[in-house]
């Protein structure tokens, strides 16, 4: 029998958006409903892609690890955002590490019961490959920023798609640690914590631990786009 509250969580996921209620069903009926516990691995770089994942609750790191074993955070996925869509048209094995930051629960759906559902369905091709195109223009900027911006533009960049991810909310909450936000920066935290300094002593933002508020968006979109300095 299908659970109802799978049903519901596909339903409020933008992957499968404009989907009829039917298609929701049989999605429901291929997704395997998994719990993690924070810091658990749901797969490793190298792993057999065997099919993708779906956030449901909590937030997943994709992250890469070097000879040296220092860790270089990719991206952060939250509620309803896909990851490992790698494995869904070509089954590769995994390119990086996927770990839980907090309790976690996500929707795995098999490669070869959803590559059936997608040759039956030409809408929910059409949504997988605009959350691919999606992705690619993503990872192009965050290669962008690693390889020709100083760390306060890819700060303020950061900082702008937070307000973005909440709404155009000028106050928000950081969802990862400095450490972290540091990795995903390509940085370090003594380095982050600096300008972070600079950024409250001009006036840009006004930030209380995780709290941050933007209070000069221009300045911040400066720093991000025309590589103005603090």
């Amino acid at each position: 029998m299908i659970s109802s509250d799978i049903v519901v969580h596909i339903k409020s996921m933008p992957i499968f958006k404009n989907l009829p209620s039917h298609n929701m069903e049989q999605l429901a009926s291929i997704a395997i409903d998994q719990h993690f516990r924070r810091g658990e691995i749901v797969f490793s770089e190298g792993d057999k892609g065997t099919g993708f994942y779906v956030v449901v609750s909590g937030r997943v790191k994709i992250f890469k690890l070097s000879f040296e074993g220092k860790e270089q955070i990719l991206h952060f996925f939250g509620p309803g955002e896909p990851f490992g869509e790698v494995a869904i048209f070509e089954g590769w094995r995994f390119p990086a590490h996927a770990q839980c930051v907090n309790d976690t629960r996500i929707f795995f759906f098999p490669r070869d019961a959803f590559v059936d559902l997608l040759k039956r369905h030409p809408t929910l091709s059409l949504n997988m490959l605009a959350i691919l195109s999606m992705r690619l223009r993503k990872f192009t900027h965050l290669v962008e920023d690693l390889s020709l911006k100083e760390v306060p533009g890819r700060l303020a960049a950061y900082l702008l798609y937070l307000r973005e991810r909440n709404g155009g909310r000028s106050f928000f909450e950081l969802d990862i640690s400095k450490s972290q936000l540091a990795s995903l920066l390509g940085t370090i935290p003594e380095t982050v914590s600096r300008i972070f300094t600079k950024m409250n002593k001009q006036g840009i933002i006004h930030s209380d631990g995780r709290h941050i508020q933007i209070l000069d968006a221009e300045r911040l979109r400066c720093l991000s786009e025309e590589g103005e300095r603090l």
